[in-house]
C-alpha cells in the first residue's frame, strides 16, 4: 500500500497535477493583482486597467493562431520550457518595475513632464501582456498536448485528468486572489509586488524541474510528427499538388529555379516569403480550424462567452447597486467555486454512463434550465428594468462634466473588480458608486430579482463546467496531433472575441436599468451556442442520438470520426 501511495506522487500524472497548480496559482495572483496595481498608481482611475484588458484581449485574438503553429513546429519541451521562462521572467520583471514606481512616483512625475511615468505604465502593459501570451502557449502545450499523451490511449484516464485539473482551477480561482489580497491589505502594493515577484521566481525553478521529470517519466513525449500523411492534413489549407503551405511553396519556387533568379532577388523572394509567413499562418489556421469535425462543439463553447452571467467583475459592479455587500459576494463567490467542482464530477459519472457526446448535450440542458432563472429574474419585483433610459446618458454626463473619473467606493471594492478573471471592470466606476451610496438609495431594493439570479448563475456553474469539459476533450481526441497547437490557439482567440464583445455590449448600454437586457442577450447567445453543439451531436450520432444511456463502457468512446476521415 505504502508503495502504491509512494508510485503515484512521483507518477507522471501527479507532477503535471502539481506544475499546474502552482503554474495556476502564480497566474490567478498576477491577474489579480495587476489590475488592482493599474488602479492604485493611476488615481484610483479604472484607465489603466481597461487599456490592458483590451490589449490582452486583443493580442489573444490576432496571435493565438500563430502562438498555436509554433507549438506544432517545436518539440514539446522546448515549447513548455521557453513558455514557462518567458511567462514567469516577464512577471518578475513587472513586480520590479511595479515596486520602482510606487517608491518614486513623485519623482517619476517630475521628470521630463512626467513622460518616464507613462513609459513605465507602458512597459508594464506591454511586458504584461508578453507574460500572458506566454502564459497562453503554456496552457495549450500542456492542458492540450502533454495530458493526451500522458493519458496514453486511455480515454477515460483523459477524462480523469481533464476534470482533476478544471477543480485546481476552480480552487486557485478563489483561493490565490485571497491570498494576495490578505497580503496586499495588511501590507502595502509594494510587499504585494515583492511577493508575487519572489513566487514567481521560485515556482518558475520548481515548475521547470517538473516537467523535466514528467518529461522523462513519459518516453512519448519526445515523440512528435513534425509532418504527417496528406490524408492526415486534408483539413489544413494547402496546396493539394505540393501538400505544403504557401510559405513553404514560395520558398520551394525560390530553390527550383534558383538559377533564373540574380542573388538580389532571391533575398526579396525571401524577405517577401518571411514577411507574409505570419499572415498565412493567421489565415490557415482559422480555415483549419473551422474545416474540424469538432467546429460546430468549439463555436459552441466560444459563443458562452458571450455573457454576464458569471462572476465577474461586470456582474460583480451590477449587485452591488442592488445592495449586496463585499461579504455576501464572496459567499455566492464560494458556492460558484463548489457548483464548479460539481459539475467536473458530473462530467465523468455522465461520460461513463452516456458517452463524450451526449454529456454535452446533457450539460447545455442542465446550464440552459439553470439561466431561465436568470431571465425571468429581470422581471421580477426589483429588477432596475427600465429601457426608457437612453443607455449613453451616463456616458454623456461623463463627457461634459469636469469634474474627474469617479474613484473607487471603498478598499473592499478594488479586489471584487477582477476577482473572479482578472479582467478589468469598465463600468464599475460608473455605475457602482452612483446607486451603491447609501445617501442616494434610502429604500432598499427588493432581493427577489438578484436572488434568482445568482441562483441561476451559480446553479448554471454544474452545467457550464461540464460542458466545457466535454468540449475540451472533444479537441483533444479528434484533432490530430500535428495540429493540436494551432486549432486550440484558433480556439482560445475564439473564446477572447466573444469575451472582448460582451464588454463591448456593455460599454454600449452601462446603466443598471439596461442590465436586465444584457442578461437575455447573454441567455440568447449561451442557448446559440448549445444550439451549434446540439447541430453537431446530431452529425456525429446521427440515429443513436438520443438512444438511452447506458453502463457500457464503451458507449464513452462516441466521439465524431477522426479528422482524417470527415470534415463538417
Amino acid at each position: 500500500r505504502l508503495g502504491s501511495v509512494v508510485a503515484y506522487f512521483t507518477s507522471a500524472k501527479f507532477l503535471l497535477y502539481l506544475g499546474h497548480a502552482l503554474s495556476t496559482w502564480g497566474d490567478r495572483m498576477w491577474h489579480f493583482a495587476v489590475s488592482v496595481f493599474l488602479v492604485e498608481l493611476y488615481g484610483n482611475s479604472l484607465l489603466l486597467t481597461a487599456v490592458y484588458g483590451l490589449v490582452v484581449a486583443g493580442s489573444v485574438l490576432l496571435l493565438g493562431a500563430i502562438i498555436g503553429d509554433w507549438v506544432d513546429k517545436n518539440s514539446r519541451l522546448k515549447v513548455a520550457q521557453t513558455s514557462l521562462v518567458v511567462q514567469n521572467a516577464s512577471v518578475i520583471l513587472c513586480g520590479i518595475i511595479l515596486m520602482i514606481v510606487f517608491l518614486f512616483k513623485t519623482q517619476l512625475l517630475t521628470l521630463y513632464h512626467g513622460w518616464l511615468l507613462t513609459m513605465c505604465y507602458i512597459l508594464v502593459i506591454t511586458i504584461a501582456n508578453i507574460a500572458n501570451l506566454a502564459s497562453t502557449a503554456t496552457a495549450i502545450t500542456i492542458q492540450r498536448d502533454w495530458i493526451v499523451v500522458v493519458a496514453g490511449e486511455d480515454r477515460s484516464k483523459l477524462a480523469d485528468m481533464n476534470a482533476t485539473i478544471r477543480r485546481i482551477d476552480q480552487l486557485t480561482n478563489i483561493l490565490a486572489p485571497m491570498a494576495v489580497g490578505q497580503i496586499m491589505t495588511f501590507g502595502s502594493p509594494m510587499i504585494g509586488c515583492g511577493f508575487i515577484s519572489g513566487w514567481n521566481l521560485m515556482s518558475m525553478c520548481v515548475e521547470y524541474l517538473l516537467l523535466w521529470k514528467v518529461y522523462q517519466k513519459t518516453p512519448t513525449l519526445a515523440l512528435k510528427s513534425a509532418k504527417v500523411e496528406e490524408s492526415e492534413l486534408k483539413q489544413l489549407n494547402v496546396k493539394k499538388e505540393s501538400d505544403m503551405k504557401p510559405a513553404e511553396g514560395v520558398q520551394l519556387i525560390v530553390e527550383k529555379d534558383v538559377t533564373g533568379f540574380g542573388p538580389q532577388q532571391e533575398k526579396e523572394v525571401s524577405c517577401t516569403a518571411r514577411i507574409a509567413e505570419p499572415f498565412i499562418t493567421f489565415r490557415d489556421g482559422w480555415v483549419a480550424y473551422y474545416n474540424q469535425p469538432v467546429f460546430l462543439a468549439g463555436m459552441g463553447l466560444a459563443f458562452l462567452y458571450m455573457t454576464v452571467l458569471g462572476f465577474d467583475c461586470i456582474t460583480t459592479g451590477y449587485a452591488y447597486t442592488q445592495g449586496l455587500s463585499g461579504s455576501v459576494l464572496s459567499l455566492l463567490m464560494g458556492a460558484s467555486a463548489v457548483t464548479g467542482i460539481m459539475g467536473t464530477v458530473a462530467f465523468t459519472w455522465l461520460r461513463r454512463k452516456c458517452g463524450l457526446v451526449r454529456t454535452g448535450l446533457i450539460s447545455g440542458v442542465a446550464q440552459f434550465a439553470c439561466l431561465v432563472l436568470c431571465a425571468i429574474s429581470v422581471f421580477m419585483p426589483g429588477s432596475p428594468l427600465d429601457l426608457t433610459v437612453s443607455p449613453f446618458a451616463d456616458i454623456s454626463a461623463r463627457l461634459f462634466e469636469s469634474e474627474p473619473l469617479p474613484t473607487i467606493a471603498s478598499p473592499e471594492d478594488k479586489p471584487e473588480m477582477v476577482f473572479a478573471t482578472g479582467m478589468p471592470n469598465l463600468l464599475n466606476g460608473s455605475t457602482t458608486p452612483a446607486n451603491g451610496d447609501p445617501e442616494m438609495s434610502p429604500e432598499p431594493v427588493p432581493l427577489i430579482s438578484v436572488s434568482l439570479l445568482f441562483a441561476g448563475v451559480i446553479a448554471a456553474r454544474v452545467g457550464l463546467w461540464s460542458f466545457d469539459l466535454t468540449v475540451t476533450q472533444l479537441l483533444q481526441e479528434n484533432v490530430v496531433e500535428s495540429e493540436r497547437g494551432i486549432i486550440n490557439g484558433v480556439q482560445n482567440s475564439m473564446n477572447y472575441l466573444l469575451d472582448l464583445l460582451h464588454f463591448i455590449m456593455v460599454i454600449l448600454a452601462p446603466n443598471p436599468e439596461a442590465f436586465g437586457l444584457l442578461v437575455l442577450i447573454s441567455v440568447s447567445f449561451v442557448a446559440m451556442g448549445h444550439i451549434m453543439y446540439f447541430r453537431f451531436a446530431q452529425k456525429s450520432l446521427g440515429k443513436q442520438l438520443f438512444v438511452c444511456c447506458t453502463p457500457d463502457p464503451k458507449a464513452a468512446s462516441d466521439s465524431p470520426p477522426p479528422a482524417n476521415t470527415s470534415t463538417v
